[in-house]
């Protein structure tokens, strides 16, 4: 085996048995989701892992890969579920994906809070009132994350961060994912503030599309500062301009080939010398 080539256990998450095809969960995304038909959505050809919802929704993937992939990286949409062209987004990058060709394996999630979609109206925060992205385990994450809570926040509902790190059954799942997929670079879709953030090592992409960098901070148990800060893999997050509306489709295809040309030209030379032991490369600390 290469020094690039993927470990056996990345080569797809645990499924849930039986493997379906994506028919039922197509029949709940489409309805709800802004800028998706159902032929887009079947032809993602989603597949349910074990992973599942506070109420019992099925988490799915699909893996697109390059016949020999250097790196791994890991897309994930709908961690907020009233973020709805996050999901979106990402179903439409299954399918660049699939048409164009590049040197990684990609792990995409396009909606990893079923629950927080499926409430009426749809919700940031799952089945439990829990926001998410305030659940991963960050050093010091019971004193500064309920300090963050209480003082910036003022209590606010919506950013409650879970009574402790990784109670939900959600970010355990994206955590354990994380640990076994050990992506080299994380893209984390939300919205509506219409800009990129950046955690972690190498050099962050300027742009993709209309979308510029403007690094908003670090957040008590955020995925940003979970594994870009503590962990060293590369995380952008992309804040698309309006969470009900998907950027026209030739503005996604032009993110898309924005982050390829960022991959190509950042991330898969830090892999590179990360596997020649001439420096720590983006996702060196991913298994510590």
């Amino acid at each position: 085996m290469s020094a690039l080539s993927l470990p056996a256990h990345a080569a797809s998450p645990a499924l849930a048995q039986p493997p379906a095809h994506s028919d039922s969960t197509c029949d709940f995304l489409v309805p709800r989701l802004p800028n998706v038909k159902m032929t887009l959505c079947q032809k993602a050809q989603l597949q349910p892992t074990t992973g599942q919802s506070v109420q019992g929704r099925r988490i799915y993937f699909r893996d697109v890969s390059a016949v020999t992939p250097d790196l791994r990286v890991m897309v994930i949409g709908g961690i907020h579920g009233d973020e709805k062209s996050s999901t979106s987004v990402v179903l439409h990058w299954i399918q660049h994906a699939s048409e164009t060709p590049s040197n990684a394996q990609w792990r995409f999630i396009p909606l990893a809070n079923p629950d927080g979609l499926n409430a009426k109206p749809p919700r940031r925060v799952n089945a439990n009132g829990v926001d998410l992205n305030r659940n991963f385990p960050t050093p010091q994450w019971s004193k500064e994350a309920k300090f963050y809570w209480e003082t910036r926040t003022r209590r606010d509902p919506r950013r409650w961060p879970g009574p402790k790190p990784l109670s939900e059954p959600e970010s355990r799942f994206l955590h354990d994912e994380l640990e076994n997929f050990k992506p080299h670079l994380i893209v984390s879709i939300h919205a509506p503030y219409g800009l990129l953030d950046y955690d972690g090592p190498s050099v962050p992409p300027p742009k993709l599309g209309r979308l510029f960098l403007d690094q908003v901070g670090i957040f008590p148990g955020s995925l940003g500062n979970y594994a870009g800060v503590h962990k060293g893999v590369p995380v952008v997050t992309i804040e698309l301009p309006n969470a009900l509306l998907t950027p026209t489709d030739a503005e996604m295809r032009q993110m898309w080939l924005d982050l390829l040309r960022w991959v190509s030209e950042r991330i898969k030379p830090q892999v590179e010398n990360a596997a020649a032991g001439t420096g720590t490369g983006a996702g060196a600390g991913a298994s510590k």
